[in-house]
């Protein structure tokens, strides 16, 4: 399955800060019908995630009932994303 989406890169100032797009609403769906095939715990699905020409190996985090996609402090430099920047996302499920 791949899917593909633009959001908005914010920022969690958890006890382990991280940068993360939301999956829009409409695409939710259909990974949550994917996610008991794919899942290896905690409903994290494996993914290829790709912003621009930067690709890398992630996991969606299930998240106030959506998911989410952590964006590496790599990307985010290879790409010149800063926080509030809209950016495409390209999405492959693994397994």
């Amino acid at each position: 399955m791949e899917l593909e989406f633009s959001g908005e890169v914010w920022f969690w100032r958890g006890p382990a800060p991280w940068h993360f797009v939301t999956v829009p609403d409409e695409l939710c769906g259909e990974l949550e019908a994917a996610s008991a095939s794919v899942t290896y715990g905690w409903g994290m699905i494996p993914v290829t995630a790709r912003i621009g020409g930067t690709g890398w190996q992630t996991s969606l985090w299930p998240w106030e009932g959506r998911y989410i996609v952590p964006v590496k402090t790599a990307v985010r430099r290879a790409e010149g994303i800063a926080l509030g920047d809209r950016v495409d996302v390209r999405l492959t499920l693994t397994r």
